[in-house]
């Protein structure tokens, strides 16, 4: 319980949770330390701490009594709804996740955690597509899950409820993949196709947008997963979205902007996988799908025209 004892003491960001988690494995030891002591050990070991987001928030408005007993209801309604978290330095924790530079110190999951060596491909987009890239979407993710790589997206209106819808059906009816490894993967073998993961900017208990829980229990029905860096019960609020995007993007392999506007959150998830030096491509047909989508290629962002080319784009 020591991982949701610090997922939720106030005002410390992604890096000085992930100092607690990888420095404490015994709860007793953590417990009884002062606020202060953690400040300090966060102050001290902080690493590259100009370029972490810094809190202006204080630590010392809370007592470890409240928080441990916080964290004891947590666990317990978590378990009655089956939802349950890895940590930063567990074996479950997604490897390439914890790879870049500010990841989450605990993930919450309600489904199934697929294996690490799985292949992740982000498909984002805007919230309101033009059919052509609706379509696109929903067709390319249907058979990337159908070859047996992991969709992540971020249960958005829009592009990203396409994938998922993709991918859900997919499932659904099936599909026959060898497992994603690249061209000499070995002969193939009936399957069932890959399930779809969704990145929440609320707990996975509190599936934003309404619209879309019949989604989320889709997904979790077809052995798919919601993820969140947030606690238990924390409702959505606008700033946890662009923070989502860069664990959208930190999951995976590439990243796939399929239409976005001159101000959309894809652009966000762009470039957070730029930064994490990943993959980026844009969706193509004639041109690009929106104008924010032709500025990442006019940037030197390559199109890619189907699964097929995402697929062989993986395999390189």
């Amino acid at each position: 319980m020591l991982d949701l004892i610090i997922s939720r003491i106030p005002g410390l960001n992604s890096g000085d949770r992930v100092i607690l988690c990888e420095k404490f494995n015994v709860e007793s030891e953590f417990t009884g330390l002062a606020t202060t002591e953690i400040e300090e050990i966060c102050a001290a070991e902080r690493i590259n701490a100009s370029k972490r987001r810094r809190n202006k928030n204080k630590t010392n408005n809370w007592s470890m009594d409240e928080l441990v007993a916080l964290a004891g209801k947590d666990a317990a309604s978590m378990k009655s709804r089956g939802i349950r978290w890895t940590s930063i330095v567990e074996k479950t924790y997604p490897p390439l996740l914890r790879e870049i530079y500010d990841p989450p110190a605990v993930l919450f999951y309600r489904g199934i955690l697929p294996a690490p060596e799985t292949f992740f491909v982000a498909v984002v987009g805007t919230r309101k597509p033009c059919p052509a890239a609706a379509r696109w979407a929903y067709t390319a993710a249907r058979e990337l899950s159908q070859a047996g790589v992991v969709v992540v997206s971020g249960m958005a209106l829009g592009i990203d409820a396409m994938a998922h819808r993709g991918c859900v059906d997919a499932a659904s009816t099936g599909g026959f993949y060898g497992g994603y490894g690249g061209a000499d993967s070995g002969a193939n073998t009936q399957s069932t196709a890959a399930p779809t993961a969704a990145v929440l900017g609320s707990s996975v208990d509190e599936v934003y947008p309404a619209s879309n829980r019949a989604l989320a229990r889709r997904i979790i029905e077809t052995g798919g997963v919601l993820l969140s860096e947030y606690p238990y019960g924390t409702a959505p609020e606008k700033w946890h979205f662009p923070a989502r995007n860069r664990i959208i993007s930190g999951l995976c392999r590439c990243t796939v902007v399929v239409e976005a506007g001159e101000k959309s959150g894809a652009l966000i998830t762009a470039g957070f996988a730029i930064e994490q030096n990943r993959d980026l491509y844009i969706a193509g047909g004639a041109n690009a799908f929106g104008a924010g989508a032709q500025q990442l290629a006019g940037e030197g962002a390559k199109m890619v025209y189907n699964s097929g080319d995402i697929l062989a784009e993986l395999a390189s």
